[in-house]
């Protein structure tokens, strides 16, 4: 019983009896769909407060606006370039194999009103009118803009005035990650409850379009990890990236058993100093922040499953809404917790933005587990290559 234990194999136990459950019993399964929205709207409901505390969090724990010109600038510029290539990576390969996709689309959802997007509506959309009605009405944009300008101004305040606004940010921060642990555990049965529904309503054709989908986030994580990143490392950071990842496999390998970016931040930081060679001030700036806003995998892995959604669905997104994706899954992987399945969360934030059905997130949790791990293991991988980069011209 051992086995049962673990919320991600009570989860792909779900799945199983979901889909068994859906194909022999479809007219009883109709009935507890219910839970698979209350499920869902437990997502949502986190989404507007944690974008908000954690991005907060990550400028103001900056500590000066002077460490922002220096060290800061540097390393949220790194960051922000590798985010986006790797959504740009999944775009090109999303729209290249086109996972998912059917002529007629294997679902229909009338409700559906997928979100344009002008140059105008981008720039005014960035900006709230009002912040806590973009907090209340979760508008993610605008919420993550409104974070950085106010955590850059705390960064010029007296530092006892800091103090009192990072330790109350950083507390609910906290405390919101706690019910996020929590919400976690409602896992099992709220995938139980989507995937046996999906079933039950459409069989299992669905699920038969998973294997272009993994195929297509394998492709991309492996491509931005090798070719990307180990290019940054060769170019910029002038080491041979082969070699480097021999030196730091031991966290590479903690990351992608525990899928959870903050557990393995200790052993991070201790290969990076000990074994990487990495200077202790910047190892101790760099990699922490790197495990809150630095999410290349999870990133990538949105902007394909959004666009694997889209394509179930039959809905056809053009180049306004993919750039609409491109700026959401970049930004919302600032505020992703790094814990496991935090991906989830942050994917409630692009299927929302973008205006995409929340219950395809049902289709891909039957495989996320296992490609958190992949993503997970990236994104730490982009922390410690970041690190080493970061040391050369600091």
């Amino acid at each position: 019983m051992r086995f049962l234990k673990s919320v991600e194999n009570q989860t792909f136990l779900a799945i199983i009896l979901g889909i068994l459950a859906g194909h022999y019993f479809p007219e009883a399964l109709f009935r507890i769909s219910f839970f698979g929205d209350v499920f869902l709207r437990l997502l949502k409901m986190i989404i507007a407060p944690l974008i908000l505390a954690s991005v907060y969090s990550s400028v103001s724990g900056l500590g000066s606006i002077s460490r922002v010109k220096n060290l800061g600038i540097k390393t949220l510029c790194y960051y922000f370039l590798t985010t986006s290539l790797a959504v740009l990576t999944g775009l090109f390969l999303v729209n290249l194999l086109k996972p998912g996709y059917t002529p007629e689309g294997v679902f229909s959802h009338p409700q559906i009103q997928v979100k344009s997007l002008t140059f105008q509506d981008l720039v005014l959309g960035l900006i709230p009118e009002n912040p806590v009605k973009s907090v209340a009405e979760g508008e993610v944009l605008p919420i993550i803009f409104f974070a950085l300008a106010f955590g850059l101004a705390t960064l010029a305040l007296p530092l006892s005035r800091q103090k009192l606004l990072f330790d109350f940010f950083e507390a609910l921060n906290d405390a919101l990650i706690t019910l996020i642990r929590w919400i976690i555990h409602l896992t099992p049965l709220g995938v139980f409850a989507i995937v046996s529904s999906i079933v039950a309503e459409k069989g299992l054709s669905p699920l038969l379009q998973l294997s272009s989908y993994v195929l297509t986030v394998i492709a991309g994580l492996s491509f931005h990890a090798i070719l990307v990143l180990g290019g940054l490392l060769f170019f910029l950071g002038r080491l041979n990236p082969w070699k480097y990842f021999l030196e730091v496999r031991e966290a590479l390998l903690v990351a992608f058993s525990t899928a959870s970016s903050s557990a393995t931040l200790p052993i991070s930081l201790e290969i990076a100093e000990e074994k990487a060679g990495v200077p202790k001030k910047i190892a101790g700036f760099v990699l922490p922040l790197g495990a809150t806003i630095n999410m290349d995998g999870t990133a990538l892995y949105e902007a394909v499953a959004s666009m694997f959604i889209a394509n179930v669905y039959g809905i056809s997104l053009g180049l306004g809404e993919q750039v609409l994706i491109f700026l959401t899954a970049t930004l919302a992987s600032i505020g992703a917790a790094g814990i496991p399945s935090a991906g989830l969360v942050t994917m409630t934030l692009v299927l929302q933005t973008v205006g995409l059905p929340l219950e395809g997130i049902g289709l891909i949790l039957a495989v996320d587990r296992f490609l958190d791990m992949m993503r997970t293991a990236v994104n730490v991988w982009g922390d410690l290559i970041g690190a080493k980069i970061i040391s050369r011209f600091t």
